[in-house]
């Protein structure tokens, strides 16, 4: 059974900065596509950022030049830094994997940017 853990996420003054941890276990078949997505309340889960087994990146619009995603294969890890926080960045933010062919979600981390 894949599971994800997320950490990293918690309160930050604006300006501040939060780095996001995902870690899978039960992968038995490598890791394909990881990425990050965020759901504020009253709004649609929107995709932060991605990136491929062949560590090709995606960026949200709204977020490029101040997060930056990466991944660490031997550890079945994906990492969100993120610099320059706003708090329209306020939002619940899940870790997304696919797996042999199949996606899987964690169960969300809170990032709140407040004063």
């Amino acid at each position: 059974q894949v599971q994800l853990v997320e950490s990293g996420g918690g309160l930050v003054q604006p300006g501040g900065s939060l780095r996001l941890s995902c870690a899978a276990s039960g992968i038995h078949y490598g890791l394909d596509t990881m990425g990050w997505y965020r759901q504020a309340p009253g709004k649609q889960r929107e995709l932060v950022a991605a990136i491929t087994s062949g560590d090709r990146t995606d960026y949200a619009d709204s977020v490029k030049g101040r997060v930056s995603i990466s991944r660490d294969n031997a550890k079945s890890t994906v990492f969100l830094e993120m610099n320059s926080l706003k708090p329209e960045d306020t939002a619940v933010y899940y870790c997304n994997v696919w797996t042999a062919g199949y996606s899987y979600w964690g169960q969300g981390t809170q990032v709140t940017v407040s004063s």
